[in-house]
């Protein structure tokens, strides 16, 4: 046993710290790393119109820090939109701050508190735009990570600078993303020129007030389409120009060579546009009327009149509207062309003589101005007679 003690005693004098390496203080756990997290809806901001964004940074449960951003209509119903971004004093639950929104330049108050229920999160409080006060009553609400948020955002505006063929993008469709403070002066370009500018594309969005750029779609003769994006793309604030999808689609549409349709270095329009009234009138088993070209979009307009099989003593007549777009098959200029018509629209009216009996379309669906009906084989049709090719859909070639 003595022996024993000694070396027990022998082994702690030589190696004192092992006696102690159990009372050593354990060192101090780092500080929680900041995370960042989201919420992307508070229900009943400005009469449930408003695209809120609260992003908040905490360590742990903690809130130190916080940012709301809220787009909404400047009147109910409206397409137009202002925004603010306010940075709120985080003080316990409580948020608050003060701004203007960017638009109409008018004073903001948030003053909120911000509860835990289990998974969500409870938000009340009030918030005041100029003389507009909002109360702020919103339970049950998610948050998001960093990613989740991120992933939600990814917007695709279609713009193609430089597609290798007219299959994905329409060769008379252009979109231009443009910074928003060089928005005005980009469409003040425009005026007088050959070009339809799209309503719905003037309209600013939420996303496009948060990223600072709006898409202006536009329609032009795909003639002019290269030239308008090229002087588009040196224009100030332009970030990007190309085509875009609009009204082709492919089902629709034929590939020819463009030789046989040519006058020196141009297509004689006039001869195709006839070539197309000789096909469709056989196929629709109707008399062509009128055929005529837009000069902003170089789309062809076509009627047609035929008498009406519904009630053939009243005599009544059918009239049917189709469209046109004729370009080459890719940009640049090729040897081949491609040609799309629009399904056909059919109305009735009594155009004889006399008296007229007053008639009411019956809508279906979307669609205005009657209703689209069967062609009758005209796609094939036209692709006989052009001696071209169809598009095949599953193999994504032309066939």
């Amino acid at each position: 046993m003595r022996a024993i003690l000694l070396c027990l005693f022998g082994l702690l004098t030589a190696s004192p710290d092992l006696a102690f390496a159990q009372a050593k203080p354990q060192p101090k756990s780092a500080p929680a790393a900041d995370e960042v997290r989201y919420f992307t809806s508070i229900d009943g901001l400005m009469d449930g119109n408003a695209d809120v964004v609260l992003k908040e940074t905490r360590q742990g449960k903690t809130v130190t820090a916080a940012v709301l951003d809220v787009c909404y209509p400047v009147e109910k119903g409206a397409d137009r939109k202002d925004r603010f971004v306010v940075n709120l004093a985080v003080n316990g639950q409580n948020l608050t701050g003060t701004t203007q929104t960017q638009g109409g330049k008018l004073p903001v108050t948030v003053k909120l508190s911000r509860k835990p229920n289990g998974d969500s999160f409870e938000f009340r409080g009030q918030i005041t735009v100029g003389h507009t006060v909002t109360e702020v009553a919103s339970t049950d609400n998610s948050d998001l990570s960093e990613k989740e948020y991120q992933d939600n955002q990814t917007t695709d505006d279609g713009i193609t600078p430089a597609p290798k063929e007219f299959t994905d993008v329409s060769p008379e469709s252009v979109g231009v993303r443009v910074k928003l403070d060089a928005a005005l002066d980009f469409l003040k370009s425009l005026k007088g020129e050959a070009v339809e500018v799209s309503l719905g594309s003037l309209a600013v969005s939420c996303d496009a007030l948060r990223a600072g750029e709006q898409t202006i779609n536009l329609a032009v003769d795909p003639d002019r389409a290269a030239a308008l994006i090229a002087r588009a793309k040196s224009m100030p604030g332009v970030v990007a120009a190309g085509w875009i999808s609009g009204s082709i689609e492919m089902d629709r549409a034929i590939r020819f060579g463009a030789a046989e349709w040519r006058d020196g270095d141009r297509v004689n329009r006039d001869r195709v546009a006839t070539a197309i009234s000789g096909v469709l009138s056989g196929t629709l088993a109707a008399k062509s009327s009128a055929a005529s070209w837009n000069v902003n979009t170089g789309k062809l307009k076509l009627t047609f009149k035929r008498p009406s099989g519904l009630f053939p003593a009243l005599g009544l007549t059918e009239t049917i509207e189709m469209s046109a777009l004729l370009s080459a098959d890719k940009p640049g200029g090729s040897d081949r062309l491609m040609l799309w018509v629009s399904s056909p629209v059919i109305t009735t009216a009594d155009e004889g003589a006399g008296a007229k009996l007053n008639l009411s379309e019956e809508s279906s669906g979307d669609e205005e101005g009657g209703e689209p009906r069967d062609d009758n084989g005209s796609v094939d049709a036209l692709a006989k007679a052009f001696k071209g090719q169809r598009w095949d859909a599953d193999k994504s070639v032309w066939k």
